[in-house]
């Protein structure tokens, strides 16, 4: 049985739709020039971090694009906003309307906190093996939350299709991540196109995990156009997958056969997405929850930087990427998201140590 929570009044049908124009020109008209119009515009636009350790253990410059800072607080802000955008356009959201999405999480808050700004409803299903904080944060901002049992993608109950069921008995728009080209298509605009620009087009590769494809895809998509567009060598693309995850053997040999298992939440797949269908993808790299887990403890401990696990596993890729390259080349990877919103598991002694993982010092004398 789905368990639910009921979504409060601040983003019902009841609430009208901004306008969108009005709120354009509200900072021009109070003469306030470095203003933003709404949360929406604090979308994209982060910065480049350099990873200072990783680029000195390895000799070249590896930069992590910090997506933890977006207002949901992870890279899935960028693909709520570009979905929603597009069912606009499209006329399948209207003022008043509602958007259903299966998520691990981070889909789920940048869809609810995305259609807030907008005046919808969302509907969220998510595993219930999702961790607390998600839960917790997305019950919070007012999602109407549907908590089903952990089922692969094969099954009726997996998440995925549940979404989709309730999107078409309630007439809902399906927000359908995986598979939906506007996620992608958010990504080659502004995420690639922002990477292009901050390195002045000094990138020789990116790598990055894969949920739903969008960012590998939109960023290879895009960077592959830039470079083209500016006559330079395009950038070397490199999948970081997880074990239990049949995306590196795709890559590898085309075989989606599926071993292991993983920690890691929201990326790994069964299957190939729509949104990597036409994509380059040069190679591909498997990453084991205790390196990815050395990356995330290495980063908030000696560069302050707070980071899931999905970019432990980008961090430590990027790593094995850059030792392949050399000294003196650039590396970009995703920083998807914040490790505040995994307390509960990746800085959890006890879960650490019932996964057979280390626990950093810090957290055995806490």
């Amino acid at each position: 049985m789905a368990e639910s929570t009921n979504r409060s009044a601040v983003s019902g049908s009841s609430v009208p739709r901004p306008d969108a124009n009005a709120a354009d020109a509200w900072p021009a008209a109070h003469g306030w020039r470095d203003a933003s119009p709404d949360m929406l515009a604090a979308i994209g636009g982060t910065p480049l971090i350099l990873l200072k350790r990783a680029s000195e253990a390895t000799g070249c410059t590896i930069l992590g694009k910090a997506e933890f800072m977006n207002p949901g607080g992870s890279v899935k802000d960028r693909a709520a906003l570009a979905i929603i955008e597009a069912a606009e356009a499209e006329g399948r959201l209207e003022p008043g309307g509602t958007i259903v999405e299966g998520t691990a999480g981070n889909t789920g808050i940048g869809l609810t906190l995305v259609a807030n700004a907008r005046g919808y409803r969302s509907v969220i299903v998510m595993p219930e093996t999702q961790s607390r904080e998600k839960i917790d944060f997305l019950r919070m901002i007012g999602a109407d939350l549907r908590l089903v049992p952990a089922k692969p993608f094969r099954d009726p109950g997996n998440y995925v299709h549940v979404s989709r069921r309730l999107a078409e008995e309630t007439g809902a728009v399906w927000a359908n991540q995986f598979d939906n080209l506007a996620n992608r298509e958010g990504h080659r605009r502004g995420t690639a196109t922002e990477i292009w620009q901050q390195t002045g087009g000094a990138v020789d590769a990116f790598t990055c995990s894969c949920g739903t494809g969008g960012t590998l895809a939109g960023v290879s998509l895009g960077l592959h156009e830039l470079a083209a567009r500016d006559g330079k060598p395009a950038p070397r693309i490199v999948l970081a997958d997880p074990h239990g995850s049949g995306l590196y053997g795709w890559v590898k040999s085309n075989d989606l056969g599926v071993s292991g298992s993983s920690i890691t939440e929201g990326i790994g797949q069964s299957r190939v997405p729509g949104n990597l269908e036409g994509v380059a993808i040069d190679d591909a790299v498997r990453i084991g929850d205790a390196e990815a887990l050395g990356q995330v403890f290495d980063l908030l401990q000696f560069e302050g930087l707070s980071i899931g696990g999905s970019a432990g596993i980008n961090v430590a890729a990027a790593i094995h990427v850059a030792r392949s390259l050399g000294p003196g080349h650039t590396v970009v990877t995703i920083l998807c998201d914040s490790g505040a919103r995994y307390q509960s598991k990746l800085f959890n002694p006890a879960f650490l140590r019932e996964k057979g993982l280390p626990v950093p010092d810090w957290l055995e004398a806490a």
